[in-house]
């Protein structure tokens, strides 16, 4: 069932019932997910500064963005998670999180699962699946291929 809202201008858009995929369904360049999944692990990542840590505005320093490296997934297989600044404190091993149009960017040929502004990660009941750590699909290499002239002259 789909409810209405109505937005600043007045107009009613309806709003669609999410669409709930599997790690193993996801593919390389594309968007809009949302899963179910369990923190395996997370992994901190070290940021550094190019300019110091200084704003350009101002001299007070900035705060680094905080990043971590988390590995996530279902009884279909595992995905490395980028979690960044407030999400890094959600993404506790064993927890089981709902991850909201979901993105998937590519990281030296592999996959990566990130959530950015548009997105949410939010913390839901335990779930009551084992996940296939034995499927890691941020292990699988993609390669870019340009489809065009030169394939065509042969």
């Amino acid at each position: 069932m789909a409810t209405a809202t109505a937005n600043a201008s007045g107009t009613v858009t309806a709003k669609r019932k999410p669409v709930f995929i599997k790690v193993e369904q996801i593919q390389p360049g594309t968007s809009g997910h949302t899963l179910t999944v369990k923190v395996v692990s997370s992994n901190p990542v070290k940021v550094t500064s190019k300019n110091g840590g200084r704003s350009s505005l101002s001299s007070r320093p900035l705060q680094p963005p905080r990043i971590a490296e988390c590995l996530v997934g279902d009884e279909t297989g595992v995905i490395v998670f980028t979690a960044r600044n407030d999400q890094v404190e959600t993404m506790k091993p064993g927890t089981t999180v709902i991850l909201r149009n979901a993105k998937i960017d590519m990281f030296k040929g592999t996959m990566r699962l990130a959530v950015d502004k548009w997105g949410r990660v939010e913390v839901t009941e335990p779930a009551n699946f084992e996940v296939l750590e034995s499927y890691n699909l941020s292990l699988v290499e993609y390669e870019l291929v340009n489809v065009g002239e030169s394939d065509q002259k042969s």
